[in-house]
C-alpha cells in the first residue's frame, strides 16, 4: 500500500481548481477610445480595484432587433468629397464602409435640396407640372449618387437608405416658398406621386431605397431653411388616403416612417399615426431626432412610442453637433463640456435646463445607449463629412460632422465622434438583439446586444475622469475588467453560450 502524498494531493487539488477557473473565464475582446488618446485601441491588460461592482449579462432577457447605425448622403459631405484627392476620397468612404470601418448599416439621404445643399432645388422644377412629366434626379448626378455608389462598393454587408424630403416644391405649397408652407390640397396626388418617381429613378441607378420619413421636421424650424408643415392628422391622412396606396399601386416594396423630430412631441403623433387599423397599414415605424436636449433622452416618450406600436420601427434619423463651428485637430474639445447648441441662445425660457453645455461624445455616447436601453433600433447621425467651417450649407448653418476635412489642403481629420459611432455600428450588426443586463453602477453607462453570429456586445460609456474596474459576468464565467475616464468601451464576447 502507497503512503499517503500530501504534495501529491496538494497537486491534484491545484490543477482541479485551476482548470475550474480556466473554464469560468469569459474570453473576451476589447476596444476602448478615451479623452487620454485611445482611438478604438485594443485593450488586454486591466487595472482591477477592490470590491468592484458585478455586471450581470442576461441573454434570455430579449428586447428589440437592432436595424443599424450609420450616417447620411448629403449634397454638402458628397461635394467635399469631390474636391478631396482619390486616396483621402477613398480613405473617408473605407472608414465609414469598409471591412475595417466602421462598417455602416443604416443611412440617410434627402430627397430635393435641404440646409445641408450648395443650394435650393427640386428634381420637379416645373410649375403646373401635375403628372411630373419633367421629373429628373440630375442634382444627384453629379455628388450623392457617386457617394452612395462608392459606398456600396466598399460595403461588403450592404447598408439600407432612408430618404427623406425637406419640402415639396414651392409650386406645390400654399405660400409658393420654400421655407414653411403647406402642401395645397390640389397636389397631395403629384406629391405622393414624387416618391414613386423617386424611387423608380434611385432604382435605374442600381440604388435602393429602404424607406422614406413623409417629412423632415414637420413642425418646421421656424422657416430658416427648407421645410413644410404636417399637424399629426395631416400627416396621417395624406400616407393612408395618397402616399401609401399610391406606393402600393406602383408595387413598391418600401418602408414609411411618420413623425421625423424632437422627442418631445412624439406621443401625441404616435397616437394620430397608429389610430386605427387603415393607419397602422401603412406606417412602419417612427423617426426621431434629438435635438429637444443635450441631454436628456426622454426614454417616457420613447417607451410609449413602442407601447403603441411594439412591432413597428423606432428609429433615430437624425442627430449632429448643431450651432457649432468644428474644432480642427483638437479631440480635446470633443471630451470637453463646451459646446452649446441652438437652444443655448434661442430656446425658451421654460426648455432652458433642457440645453447645458455638454462634451460631444458624452452627448453622442449617452443618446445612442439611452435610446437602445429605450427600444429604438436604428441610430443615424447627420453628415459625415464637412468642412472646417462647419459647412458647405447655403444658410450658413454651422454644424459639425464626426470627419472633418480641409479640401484645399486636401486633409481629412477623424474626430472622436468618428470612433464613438464606431463602437456601436461597427460591432452591433443589423438582426442582433438588444439583451437584458443588471449593472449596479448608475455612473457606468452600458447596454448589450446579442449579434446573429452568437456574438454578444457589451459597449460601457465612463464619463467619469476616474477609471473603473468591474466584474462582467454571463451565465457561470466572468471577467474582472477597467475601463479608462472618460472612454467608451466596445466588449465582444465571441459566439457565446449562455
Amino acid at each position: 500500500m502507497k503512503k499517503f502524498n500530501p504534495i501529491n494531493y496538494l497537486l491534484i487539488i491545484s490543477l482541479i481548481v485551476n482548470g475550474c477557473s480556466v473554464e469560468q473565464k469569459l474570453e473576451v475582446e476589447v476596444f476602448e477610445t478615451s479623452a487620454d488618446g485611445n482611438k478604438m485601441t485594443p485593450v488586454t491588460e486591466f487595472r482591477v480595484l477592490q470590491d468592484i461592482p458585478v455586471i450581470k449579462i442576461m441573454p434570455e432577457n430579449e428586447y428589440q432587433v437592432i436595424t443599424g447605425f450609420g450616417g447620411s448622403f448629403t449634397e454638402a459631405s458628397a461635394s467635399l468629397l469631390n474636391a478631396l484627392g482619390p486616396e483621402n476620397r477613398r480613405k473617408v468612404i473605407e472608414a465609414y464602409f469598409g471591412d475595417d470601418g466602421a462598417k455602416y448599416s443604416l443611412t440617410r439621404t434627402h430627397m430635393n435640396s435641404c440646409d445641408f445643399s450648395l443650394t435650393n432645388y427640386s428634381y420637379a422644377p416645373v410649375e403646373g407640372d401635375s403628372d411630373l412629366l419633367y421629373f429628373s434626379i440630375e442634382e444627384d448626378q453629379d455628388d450623392i449618387i457617386p457617394f452612395i455608389k462608392e459606398a456600396m462598393e466598399a460595403s461588403s454587408e450592404g447598408f439600407k437608405i432612408v430618404a427623406s424630403p425637406w419640402t415639396a416644391p414651392p409650386w406645390m405649397k400654399d405660400n409658393k416658398d420654400w421655407r414653411g408652407g403647406k402642401l395645397l390640397p390640389e397636389y397631395r396626388e403629384s406629391w405622393a406621386l414624387f416618391f414613386s418617381k423617386y424611387l423608380e429613378a434611385y432604382q435605374a441607378e442600381g440604388i435602393d431605397i429602404w424607406g422614406f420619413t413623409v417629412e423632415n421636421e414637420p413642425l418646421g424650424n421656424d422657416y430658416n431653411w427648407e421645410s413644410m408643415h404636417f399637424t399629426p392628422k395631416e400627416m396621417t391622412d395624406f400616407v393612408t388616403e395618397y402616399l401609401g396606396p399610391r406606393l402600393e399601386q406602383d408595387g413598391h416594396d418600401v418602408k414609411i416612417l411618420g413623425y421625423d423630430q424632437n422627442r418631445e412631441h412624439l406621443e401625441e403623433w404616435v397616437d394620430e399615426m397608429f389610430r386605427d387599423e387603415a393607419a397602422r397599414k401603412y406606417f412602419d415605424g417612427t423617426a426621431i431626432h434629438w435635438y429637444a436636449s443635450t441631454f436628456e433622452v426622454f426614454p417616457d416618450a420613447l417607451q410609449y412610442a413602442h407601447n403603441k406600436a411594439p412591432e413597428k420601427y423606432l428609429i433615430q434619423t437624425e442627430a449632429c453637433v448643431d450651432a457649432e463651428v468644428p474644432k480642427w485637430q483638437d479631440d480635446k474639445w470633443y471630451w470637453s463640456k463646451r459646446a452649446t447648441d441652438w437652444g443655448w441662445d434661442w430656446a425658451p425660457e421654460k426648455d432652458k435646463h433642457l440645453h447645458p453645455k455638454y462634451a460631444p461624445v458624452y452627448r453622442y455616447a449617452r443618446d445612442i445607449i439611452g435610446c437602445l436601453n429605450n427600444w429604438v433600433d436604428g441610430w443615424i447621425d447627420w453628415n459625415m463629412v464637412l468642412d472646417k467651417r462647419g459647412g458647405p450649407n447655403w444658410f450658413k448653418n454651422w454644424c459639425v460632422a464626426p470627419v472633418i476635412v480641409d479640401p484645399e489642403k486636401d486633409e481629412v481629420y477623424f474626430t472622436p465622434l468618428y470612433y464613438t459611432m464606431k463602437h456601436f455600428s461597427r460591432f452591433i450588426r443589423p438582426g442582433a438583439v438588444r439583451i437584458g443586463f443588471e449593472n449596479p453602477d448608475k455612473t457606468l453607462q452600458i447596454t448589450a446586444a446579442k449579434n446573429p453570429d452568437g456574438s454578444i456586445v457589451v459597449v460601457a460609456f465612463n464619463q467619469d475622469h476616474k477609471g473603473k474596474s468591474f466584474d462582467l459576468i454571463l451565465g457561470e464565467r466572468s471577467q474582472k475588467l477597467s475601463i479608462s475616464p472618460q472612454a467608451i468601451q466596445t466588449i465582444v464576447i465571441k459566439h457565446s453560450t449562455n
